[in-house]
């Protein structure tokens, strides 16, 4: 049967452990990109199509990707073509599939959410519309409860420093009801993306939010500091950074203060050296306040965004056209702002991943020259994005036991859109009992079921339950 109950389980060990320690614990998703409007409105879906691949612009460019591979037309997946019709072309995909996660992962999401084992294909799919869209029509599928069902504790997710968050403060009010958490994380990108069209327009609605005229450096800073202070109040406790590429670039303040008058300008986009220079200052900065708040700093890097130009002015971004990025010395640039920020003893907790898998040893190796101050406060970042895989997972587990210490791991993410993507953190605990059953049953670990069961119970959900500090305040 596909996806039995011992599915990537692979040694009696890893079936223990998954099914007696791993399965049952909550989840803490703690970087996602769902919309709070949608949390907090708690609509039913219109069909299937519509919570699974898109609505609008808003989808699951996951699946995009493979839908263009298989030459369905863009009316079929982000454009406005029939809904049904939409759903028959995904089947129709899923079949081409095999071996990519999408093909688990759709799977799991039909048996888990809606009870359906049959497989996934043009010929089933008529059945599995009906289906889901009986299901989608009642109230177990709005939003709030999807959440709820699948033992969701905490949803991060991601927003502009110039947000007001009022969809956070409402759903704050509502915790204790909906047994659940959301909560801001704060995701400068449009701030360090200085030479990126309408920079200046953007300041302006930054400084409206934070009641600060940006006319200089110090005052994005002054801006960024109040800004980040609303975040906490609110309920923040990590920040977020797309760092597509980095070099670190140390330059005066005298020097800083000109090139972004110069930015301000905005005749001529800053050079290389001027963008690392401005990058690097407000990345200190930040670092600075996240250390002093107990945040921590997320650092996503080295990713080729929108490399498709006519579509991207098409759809805009995040619609399918990344992929791996090729900076090769992107981690040691990464270790460069670490060395500098341990001068002033500035580092805060940071999770670093990168797309490009190049990255994890000096990633992982580097990060433990600065560990201090509280239990694993470096981590190496989950097999994230394209590397969100079985052996991605696999891989990325591996260097973080072998360079660090596993046990201390804050485990999986979704990084997704849907409210369906749940079922990806049950893939991760197989993968991770999987992993370790293998080395319980090769000698390399005793075969003590209560000591390597409570590690499994940690990654899986305490953890990040400990690390975070969303719950400060509260009793489990």
């Amino acid at each position: 049967m596909l996806l039995n109950e011992n599915f990537l389980l692979n040694t009696e060990t890893a079936r223990k452990l998954f099914h007696r320690y791993a399965e049952g614990m909550p989840i803490i998703d703690y970087h996602c990109h769902l919309n709070p409007k949608e949390i907090y409105d708690n609509k039913y879906f219109t069909n299937l199509s519509r919570a699974w691949i898109n609505d609008g612009l808003y989808g699951d460019h996951y699946k995009w990707r493979l839908m263009r591979a298989n030459g369905v037309p863009e009316q079929l997946i982000t454009g406005n073509g029939d809904d049904e019709k939409k759903l028959i072309a995904w089947a129709g995909t899923i079949e081409k599939a095999i071996g990519n996660p999408l093909y688990e992962w759709t799977h799991l999401e039909l048996k888990r959410f809606f009870d359906i084992d049959d497989v996934f294909s043009r010929h089933s799919a008529p059945a599995v519309w009906e289906k889901a869209n009986a299901l989608l029509a009642t109230d177990d599928f709005k939003p709030r409860r999807l959440i709820q069902r699948m033992n969701v504790k905490a949803v991060c997710t991601t927003d502009d420093p110039a947000d007001d968050l009022h969809y956070h403060e409402l759903l704050k009010k509502e915790e204790k009801e909906n047994g659940f958490k959301v909560i801001p994380a704060f995701r400068p990108d449009k701030v360090l993306s200085i030479n990126t069209p309408g920079f200046n327009s953007y300041l302006e609605n930054l400084g409206k939010a934070a009641n600060v005229s940006i006319d200089s450096f110090d005052h994005l800073i002054e801006a960024m500091k109040k800004r980040i202070s609303f975040f906490h109040e609110v309920g923040c406790r990590l920040s977020d950074h797309g760092l597509n590429t980095f070099t670190f670039h140390k330059v005066s303040r005298s020097q800083l203060n000109s090139l972004f008058d110069k930015a301000l300008i905005g005749r001529d986009p800053l050079n290389e050296e001027e963008t690392a220079a401005y990058q690097t200052a407000l990345l200190e900065a930040l670092m600075t306040r996240y250390h002093e708040l107990n945040w921590t700093m997320q650092i996503h890097m080295n990713v080729i965004r929108n490399a498709n130009t006519p579509m991207f002015a098409k759809l805009g971004p995040d619609t399918g056209f990344d992929s791996v990025g090729f900076q090769s010395d992107i981690a040691g640039q990464i270790m460069n702002l670490l060395m500098n920020a341990e001068q002033t003893d500035s580092i805060p907790k940071m999770i670093l991943y990168s797309l490009n898998d190049n990255d994890w040893m000096t990633l992982a190796t580097g990060m433990q020259s600065f560990q201090k101050q509280g239990v694993q406060k470096l981590q190496l970042g989950g097999a994230w994005w394209f590397n969100d895989t079985a052996d991605g997972m696999e891989k990325q587990l591996k260097i973080m036991a072998q360079q660090s210490l596993l046990a201390n791991f804050v485990g999986m993410l979704t990084d997704s859109r849907s409210f369906l993507s749940y079922p990806r953190h049950e893939y991760f605990r197989r993968v991770l009992c999987r992993v370790i059953g293998t080395w319980v049953e090769d000698g390399r670990l005793p075969d003590d079921q209560s000591y390597i069961g409570k590690i499994v119970e940690n990654i899986a959900y305490r953890n990040a339950y400990n690390y975070f500090g969303f719950f400060s305040k509260d009793k489990e």
